[in-house]
């Protein structure tokens, strides 16, 4: 099988708050997507082209598909690392996430996100990312281009 290649990489830090876990303080199953589209936009933000700028541009970009494998809880006040990994940027956004835990580096969820363009004039969904976004992709620092 062959590696699925990663053309960048993000990361953010963040700590688990009381409001997100239930009564045994585990995280509740719902509040992962929370942190995936926490990293994403923070993402985003370091790529310069920001939901606000895709939406200037005349493009959103709706999640599609999202796929979650919850490995271990993560619990009030821990603080985790949220990291995504682009692994394709050209058809659509696919996203790969793995939740650790900050201190220990333990895995505690991975996940994936599909997100598609859509033209805000018309709804129609684009077959290929719009220009604009595949350059902000390809000039992120640490970008990677897919071997032949």
């Amino acid at each position: 099988m062959k590696k699925k290649h990663i053309y960048c990489r993000h990361s953010l830090n963040l700590e688990i708050p009381f409001f997100d876990v239930d009564s045994l303080m585990i995280v509740w199953h719902g509040h992962y997507v929370k942190y995936f589209e926490q990293a994403r936009c923070a993402f985003l933000s370091a790529l310069g082209h920001d939901y606000t700028v895709m939406r200037e541009t005349g493009f959103a970009y709706p999640v599609v598909k999202l796929d979650i494998k919850y490995v271990k809880p993560a619990t009030f006040g821990q603080h985790i690392c949220v990291n995504l990994a682009v692994v394709e940027f050209e058809s659509c956004l696919r996203i790969e996430y793995t939740i650790t835990d900050e201190r220990s580096g333990a895995t505690l969820t991975r996940a994936s996100t599909t997100q598609v363009a859509v033209r805000i004039d018309n709804g129609e969904m684009q077959f290929q990312t719009p220009d604009a976004f595949q350059n902000a992709i390809r000039q992120y620092p640490g970008f990677q281009t897919a071997s032949a």
